[in-house]
């Protein structure tokens, strides 16, 4: 069973709907005995760092993500999710603290001439050879994102896949059982279907 996190953060039903079309077993829930139980977790989500924190914490949500994150279960962030996933953001006027399950910072993109922020379209990936999370996705392969803020991560090695808007950013990650995209692959057609069930699948 996979639990997709409710915190109230916009955009869960597309990705209940999308591991309906793939065939999975996915509850919406924000029970914390339901997440600890199930098989794979994701935490979605669209709309600010500092709120969304604040929903975590006061659904009770934020150590039991980080104690699945801690269990070697697979987790996965879709946008703001994975965001969440790091130690901080620009966005956050108080510098709240992320979950920290990775190290690495969000930062606002640039003011470019040329450019709207946020960037709201599709995108090409660059994509590391040998990750879980791509196999069988064509390096190259548009997806669609929507955000203001992108992964600056410590570890190079933690990225799975970057792309380039103004300047080049990391699109996802992959470390251990912690998987991440900035795009949302529920609203990125068959390439996106296929890294979910790529997840799902580990």
């Amino acid at each position: 069973m996979i639990a997709i996190v409710d915190y109230d953060a916009g955009n869960v039903r597309s990705v209940e709907k999308a591991m309906e079309h793939l065939g999975a077993e996915a509850t919406l829930t924000r029970d914390a005995d339901i997440i600890r139980s199930a098989d794979h977790v994701i935490v979605p989500g669209v709309g600010a760092f500092e709120d969304a924190m604040g929903r975590l914490d006061r659904y009770g949500l934020t150590e039991v993500i980080r104690e699945v994150a801690k269990s070697g279960k697979p987790i996965m962030g879709i946008c703001l999710g994975l965001q969440l996933f790091f130690e901080g953001s620009e966005e956050s006027e108080n510098d709240v603290e992320g979950l920290n399950l990775l190290p690495g910072r969000l930062k606002r993109f640039p003011d470019t001439t040329g450019y709207k922020i946020p960037q709201i379209g599709w995108n090409a990936l660059h994509i590391k050879t040998g990750t879980k999370l791509f196999e069988g996705v064509d390096d190259g392969t548009f997806v669609y994102f929507v955000h203001s803020y992108y992964l600056e991560a410590t570890d190079e090695n933690d990225v799975a896949a970057t792309a380039e808007y103004m300047i080049p950013f990391d699109a996802a990650v992959e470390h251990e059982n912690i998987f991440a995209t900035q795009f949302h692959p529920e609203k990125s057609g068959d390439p996106g279907l296929r890294i979910l069930k790529n997840f799902i699948s580990i």
